[in-house]
This record gives C-alpha cells, structure tokens and sequence, in this order.
C-alpha cells in the first residue's frame, strides 16, 4: 500500500501540472477503450452483478459520455472559475486593491470507494474518478466486493488508456479489500475521498476521513428515501397514471437506484392506493448480491414491524431467493408518530404508501424528512399548497421534481446529485454532473505577480 500511494502522490504531482487539454485527451482515451470492449465487459458485469444486459450497455454508455463530458469542461476552462481584481489605487474600503487572481489547484491523491448498484457509472471508471481526474487528481480505487473480476478488467483498460495518452505512471491504481481502502484514507498522503454506499459504512469512512491528524475533504453519498407528495388535485384527475408511473419508478433496477422513490403520499379519498393494488407488477428480480439481499429483508422486516404499516401488495419470491416487488401502506398520522422508523430507506424493491386527509399536511409531513437526494411533487399549477411544499422541500433535498420522476440522474451541467445529510457529508458538493469537478479543487489567490509568472489561465495578453 505504501508504494501505490507513493506512486500516486508522484503521479498527481505531475498530472497536476499537465495542460487541461492533455487530460481531456486521457479521458478521452479511457471512453474510446471502454467502448471498444463493451463486449467483452457485459458479459462479466452480467455474471457478477444480475443486472440484464440492456441496462449494463445502457449504464456503459453513460460513463464514456460522462467521460467525455468532463473532457468538454477541461477544455472549456470555466471549471477553474477565475477571477480577477487589478490593482486599483482608488479602492473604496480605505487603502488600495492590490492585484489579485484567483484559480483553482487540485488538491492532491484521491481515494475513492466504488458502488456496487452501479458497476459502471459509480464505480471503477465512475463518476468520481472522471470528476478527480479531471480535476488534476491522481486516483486510488477501492473495488467494491460485489463485483470484482469486472473492477480488474475495467482498471486494466483504464490504466492502459491513460498510459497510451501519456499520462503519468500511477495516476491511476486500484486496491482491494475495505482494510485496505481505510489504510489507504488513513494516509497523510492521501487529500480527499469519495464513497457511494450505506449510511453505517460512509458514516464510518467520513468519521475516519475526519478524525485524522489532518482532516480531509470526505463526499460520501449515504442514503435516501426520496419522497414523492401528490397533491389532491393530481391525484383526482391522473390516478391510474400517478399509480403506474411510480410502480415504474421504484421497481426500476429491482428498486436498487439511490433515487428510488421510497414513500408515496396520496389523499386518503383518492384511488391511487387502489390502482397500485390492482396493477401489474414486475416479476421477482435478482438483487446485486446476498450481502444486498439480507439488508433488504431485514430493512423490510423492520418497516412491516413498524406500528399502523400494512402489507397491500405481495407475491411470492422466486424460488432461488429473488424477491418479488412488496408495497405497504400507513397513515400520515403513524408516520408523525414514528418518523425514524417509517422514514428509514429500504433498498430494494419496496416502498410506502403513506394517506393524508388534508392537503396541508404535507407540509407538516415534508418537514420530518432528514436529508434527501431528491424530493418529487406530482401537481398541478395551481395548487396552492405547492409554494410552501417547495419551501420546505428546498431545505431537505438536493433536487426537487415537478411532475417527474426521479430515477435516471441525467449527467448534464445542471445536476446536483447531494442533499443534506444523510444523503451526502457534503451538501455543496454533487456526485453527478460537470460541477463534481469542484470537489476535488481548492481556491487559490495570487497577489502581485508578473504575468510570466502567473498560471496561464490568470495571464492577460
């Protein structure tokens, strides 16, 4: 361990000091050999992970766009957010302005710790090592245990892409094992780390980042129910669709996206609740692995123990152990009564009706919610409960929808992927999007400096 991370500290010196433009190429390089061996590659996410094929070459493509995406934004340069102040003799706040530039640098070594839902787009050549790549970064990448002959195969491309583009020797490495993964974020050497996983293990992992001599920068996304308010209207004209629509939401990857929307509040009066009991269903589907399974039934377990909770929808599992999609029900009153257990996320294929009487409750509801990625409101324009909906929801979640669902985070220059904790350690930081190349940059100031001297972004003609 102690050799790769030296490695990486040498490398991210000198990625550091490559040209955006250089990088860019180094992403590039890395989305045409991923694509050039998706054949190869599905197969074994396929036998690994139980994820059909279509979604795997789906998920595939995402990551060389995103790749791509931030090889756009190097080049674009707006990602260093530069500012410039001249000297100005004549500065109001009493004495002069001296000249002052600001940029950003990278901040060094990066551990990141991969998903297993997402064997492509959040894992090996994930969202996090493009964002730290392109931020000048060098990567340690801690394989997730639920798929790793596929971790092996993607960092052997990885690392021979990055080569053949000239990028440093170790500017890339992947590691095994958690032991490892925490020795290598114990290390003084090591700047920043990124997680995406259980609430109990980022928790672990970001009170580790922080309890080191020197606390480091720790982005661990956790956990979310991400709750969906119909309002009354909505649910009056377009039951059946609001019914489907979300069926088709929270069963999507068998109910094992971050964004599956966990909790449904619908009117009492309304027939959404029956629509869904009446609806087709999906079949049982494998889950990632068994580690994923047990915390699925026990998380289940405890939310059908819970008090005033029905069991509305079932079927029977499959018979190697697949679980068919479940739906529960509860009042809006037994959840006010017991918010921690009824609010609790449970990934996989199950979610919770909850009923209200009076629309204005859901505002009284939106506000037992911790942190959430996202919160979704099914509406019309001119439902007066959807300007207090919103405020509230704009201090839970990182994402609001209208009308919308949010599964399928799509990788733009708007997204924020984050939200309050326990949703991320991080509430200004997003894990999905062009702006994720800020974590891993810090601001610098220059003062007075010849122009010669200065880094080129920060020079004038």
């Amino acid at each position: 361990m102690a050799e790769i991370i030296a490695h990486s500290e040498t490398a991210s010196r000198l990625w550091a000091q490559t040209d955006p433009g250089q990088r860019a190429s180094g992403l590039e390089a890395m989305a045409d050999a991923l694509d050039a061996k998706v054949d190869q590659l599905v197969p074994i996410a396929q036998q690994e992970t139980h994820l059909a094929e279509a979604r795997l070459r789906s998920e595939l493509q995402r990551t060389t766009f995103q790749l791509r995406l931030f090889a756009e934004t190097l080049r674009d340069g707006s990602y260093l957010e530069v500012r410039i102040d001249h000297a100005d003799p004549q500065w109001p706040m009493g004495a002069p302005r001296p000249d002052l530039r600001r940029s950003q640098v990278p901040l060094g070594p990066v551990v990141v710790f991969a998903a297993s839902n997402f064997p492509f787009a959040f894992s090996v050549a994930g969202g996090d090592t493009a964002s730290a790549l392109a931020a000048g970064c060098s990567v340690i990448l801690k394989a997730h245990s639920g798929h790793p002959r596929l971790s092996l195969a993607v960092a052997e491309i990885v690392s021979a892409a990055l080569e053949q583009a000239g990028a440093p020797l170790g500017v890339f490495h992947v590691i095994f094992g958690l032991e490892s993964g925490k020795a290598a974020l114990s290390d003084p050497r090591i700047k920043a780390g990124s997680f995406t996983g259980s609430i109990q293990g980022g928790r672990a992992l970001f009170d580790l980042a922080q309890s080191r001599p020197e606390p480091i920068p720790f982005y661990g996304e956790l956990g979310s129910v991400n709750p969906v308010f119909v309002s009354a209207s909505a649910a009056a004209q377009r039951p059946e669709q609001i019914a489907q629509e979300f069926i088709t939401s929270m069963t999507l990857g068998a109910g094992q996206f971050c964004t599956k929307p966990g909790i449904l509040f619908v009117p009492d009066e309304s027939q959404i609740l029956e629509a869904l009991k009446a609806a087709s269903w999906p079949a049982p589907a494998a889950l990632l692995n068994d580690r994923i399974v047990k915390g699925y039934r026990d998380s289940l377990s405890d939310l059908s123990s819970a008090p005033g909770v029905e069991l509305v929808v079932s079927a029977a599992d499959d018979p190697d152990g697949s679980p068919a999609p479940s739906l529960l029900s509860t009042s809006l009153q037994s959840l006010l009564a017991h918010p921690k257990q009824l609010t609790a996320e449970v990934f996989g294929p199950t979610a919770l009706v909850v009923s209200y009487q009076h629309e204005e409750e859901l505002v009284q509801a939106a506000e037992v919610f911790e942190g959430q990625l996202t919160s979704t409101i099914i509406g019309n324009d001119d439902d007066q409960i959807a300007a207090e909906l919103i405020s509230v929801l704009s201090r839970k979640a990182g994402r609001i929808l209208w009308n919308q669902w949010p599964t399928g985070v799509s990788v733009t220059y708007a997204q924020q992927h984050g939200g309050p904790y326990p949703a991320t350690t991080s509430v200004t930081s997003t894990s999905v999007g062009t702006a994720a190349v800020s974590r891993f940059l810090r601001p610098i100031a220059y003062q007075g400096f010849p122009q010669h001297l200065l880094p080129v972004e920060l020079r004038e003609a």
